[in-house]
């Protein structure tokens, strides 16, 4: 199943994608659907996902697949690949850092690069979204909490990131995050166990990797937050990225009005955001 939240007339919708067409549902998004299907009154999963009205996929505007999170987490460097090509030694638990819900935008939005950075770098990541409560779960446990999957972009301020030894300040910056365009089941998937995540700049493949070389996988981020947090259905986690940033590079790389970031996982689709100034 494919889940989206689009913007209508009446405000934002979550929607059941079927061939070209998104079913839009009662809910007004898909964490608000999640909530609803988990609630104690346990709506009926066939009623919430009842159509009500339809628009066709290539028209939607995507609001943020998941407008107003409870709880964003990101793990830091958590491919192989990344963290030995750093010359760095493989972490023995995930590094962990918070968003919030005011750092996301749609999966098509443009990307205002704030005026008071000027190294704003790309991040593809693998996004897991929660569809039912856990605390202290087990990996089995916390396999069957994931609603599914989706696209996150976390866009860095790498020279507010590298004020401190604490990368809050460089990854919470307002509407800086893609998020969607679509939640997708894990059945349709494979677990996201074994997915092609590439980032592009201007059509030039900047960042190439495979989810099956994360060191911590979507269900062991789940199991391990847990332990300390209670995690509620629509909440967000981004799973890291693999090499290929911009800060990086040598010469390092950072983004400039008028190019366009393309950030794509297989099996689930692209953001595809136009990079402009901040006004004023």
């Amino acid at each position: 199943m494919r889940l989206a939240t689009v913007r209508t007339t009446d405000g934002t919708r979550a929607a059941r994608l079927e061939g070209d067409r998104l079913l839009l549902l009662r809910a007004p998004d898909v964490g608000a659907l999640l909530a609803s299907m988990n609630s104690t009154s346990r709506m009926d999963t066939t009623a919430a996902l009842e159509a009500t009205g339809e628009i066709v996929f290539a028209d939607a505007s995507f609001a943020p697949l998941l407008p107003r999170p409870e709880k964003i987490f990101c793990v830091g460097l958590n491919y192989r690949a990344h963290i030995l090509e750093l010359s760095r030694e493989l972490p023995s638990y995930p590094t962990l850092f918070a968003k919030f819900a005011s750092g996301l935008i749609g999966a098509h939005d443009d990307l205002v690069l704030p005026s008071v950075s000027n190294a704003v770098d790309w991040e593809v990541e693998l996004g897991v979204v929660i569809g039912r409560r856990i605390r202290r779960g087990t990996l089995g446990q916390a396999h069957d909490a994931i609603a599914g999957f989706t696209i996150v972009n976390d866009v860095s301020m790498r020279d507010w990131q590298g004020r401190t030894t604490q990368y809050l300040q460089g990854k919470a910056f307002d509407a800086s995050t893609p998020v969607g365009p679509v939640l997708v089941t894990g059945d349709e998937i494979g677990d996201a166990a074994d997915l092609e995540v590439r980032c592009e700049l201007d059509g030039i493949v900047m960042q190439r990797g495979r989810t099956s070389d994360l060191l911590f996988g979507p269900a062991a981020v789940v199991s391990y937050i847990s332990q300390f947090t209670t995690l509620c259905p629509g909440d967000l986690i981004s799973t890291g990225t693999p090499g290929g940033v911009g800060a990086g590079r040598n010469p390092q790389v950072f983004l400039e009005p008028g190019q366009v970031l393309t950030t794509a996982i297989e099996g689930i689709g692209s953001c595809v955001n136009r990079c402009v100034p901040e006004k004023g």
